[in-house]
């Protein structure tokens, strides 16, 4: 009895827990570590207003509802049917009936749970809403890091269209200079037109760069659920600013990646198919009925609410289905193959786990060589460029040849900006490949 009581307390809790998932549950702290307010802002408009959360909040609602309508199919049920009754029955000597009554039955059923099967059924609806629980998680994560992600990638094209900006510029110039030495002689018409393919290149890079940025800005406002319209005056940080404050750990606990939500989802299904295959074996035994009836009625003489006016039975039996073996056993088969099915799959989901979580670390922990190296890199570039301008201060190079040089330490920032970017965004899937808990 105090078990029963107990899962009763335990759906109800569930139950009645809030509508869609906690800030807490995944996480969101993650996103304040870097250094970037606009981020957490669009984090928390995805997390409030992204309509696909939404939906899949409303998909959860349905499955908790049917594990409170299971568990009400274990409850009697009590019905009352108030009926009018007209009927011509014989007179006796001493006893007269009427002809036209009034009846007022109140009839109860319960199926008494003697094998659990009802229980089971209702176990089997919580596994359901406890697997549906954690695909909502995995979708929050998904969508959440896609958003960063997103967000983050803008950052960048920020930065390269200002540094592609001075390369037309630079170019511009390298072309006028060109022009000036083709009409002294000095070069041919080829190198002169490439240098005015140099520069269209460097355009058509820039709105390259332009269209692809747009495509985000637009893609970052249907995340959050903003309008279109608020593209072009969407507030973002920079790239620059914008790092991670926490050290990548070493290691990751395999009690975190078995916490994964796939692999939570993974083992409830594979919980409720356990229990499935339990309800199938119970279906071969017959189930147990109890109806009582107590009908007041204005047929006989008395009062209406009186013993003498009312009828009262009560019955109580066994019910087993007849000619039904076949279809029980082809039923209990296709339970124990969805088992079977179920259990291939969870040990699937266990080693795409570790793989995903083991794969964004090792990436996360490489990434930080390539950050080492890239800012060296771009060290060495910024001094060649700083000799560079000495050397044309002092009239030992032309303009042109420091330009070259200052083109060469704008790749050098680009390929540093894609590096760091990559970087940020491997952390957001890592975030994601262990279920928030970073």
């Amino acid at each position: 009895m105090i078990k029963k009581l107990f899962f009763i307390l335990l759906l109800f809790t569930s139950a009645q827990s809030s509508f869609g998932i906690c800030k807490e549950d995944i996480n969101l702290e993650f996103f304040n570590r870097f250094n970037d307010d606009c981020l957490v802002y669009y984090i928390t408009q995805a997390f409030n207003n992204n309509h696909e959360l939404k939906q899949t909040s409303a998909k959860v609602e349905q499955y908790r509802q049917q594990a409170k309508y299971s568990f009400g199919k274990e409850l009697p049920s009590l019905s009352v049917s108030p009926s009018y009754l007209g009927v011509h029955v014989p007179r006796f000597d001493n006893f007269q009936l009427s002809n036209n009554a009034f009846v007022l039955p109140f009839i109860a059923n319960y199926e008494a749970d003697f094998l659990l099967k009802n229980r089971d059924k209702t176990k089997s609806a919580l596994k359901n809403y406890e697997a549906v629980k954690y695909e909502e998680k995995a979708v929050y994560l998904a969508l959440l890091s896609d958003v960063a992600s997103v967000y983050t990638n803008i950052l960048q094209y920020d930065f390269l269209l200002k540094n592609q900006k001075q390369d037309i510029e630079i170019r511009q110039i390298l072309l006028s200079a060109n022009e000036k030495k083709y009409k002294r002689g000095i070069i041919d018409i080829n190198q002169l037109n490439n240098s005015k393919k140099e520069l269209e290149t460097s355009k058509n890079k820039y709105e390259e760069l332009k269209k692809e940025q747009k495509t985000l800005l637009m893609q970052l406002a249907v995340l959050c659920a903003l309008e279109p319209e608020c593209t072009d005056n969407m507030q973002r940080g920079t790239l620059n600013t914008m790092e991670y404050n926490l050290n990548i750990p070493e290691e990751i606990s395999s009690d975190v990646i078995f916490a994964r939500p796939d692999v939570m989802q993974a083992e409830k299904t594979l919980e409720k198919a356990k229990i499935d295959v339990r309800i199938a074996k119970k279906e071969f035994f017959p189930s147990f009925n109890i109806t009582g009836i107590w009908a007041f009625n204005t047929i006989a003489p008395g009062n209406f609410f009186s013993w003498e006016s009312s009828l009262a039975a009560i019955l109580a039996g066994a019910t087993q289905d007849i000619f039904q073996g076949g279809r029980k056993i082809s039923n209990l088969k296709i339970q124990k193959s969805k088992y079977e099915e179920l259990f291939e799959n969870y040990c699937q989901t266990n080693l795409n786990a570790v793989k995903e979580v083991n794969t964004a670390l090792y990436i996360a922990k490489h990434d930080l060589k390539i950050k080492e190296n890239t800012q060296n890199k771009l060290e060495y570039e910024t001094s060649n460029f700083e000799n560079a301008l000495k050397k044309m201060n002092n009239g030992v190079i032309s303009n042109p040849d420091y330009l070259e040089e200052k083109i060469n330490l704008i790749n050098t920032e680009n390929e540093a900006a894609n590096a760091k970017t990559q970087r940020i965004v491997n952390y957001y899937t890592l975030y994601k490949a262990v279920g928030g808990q970073l």
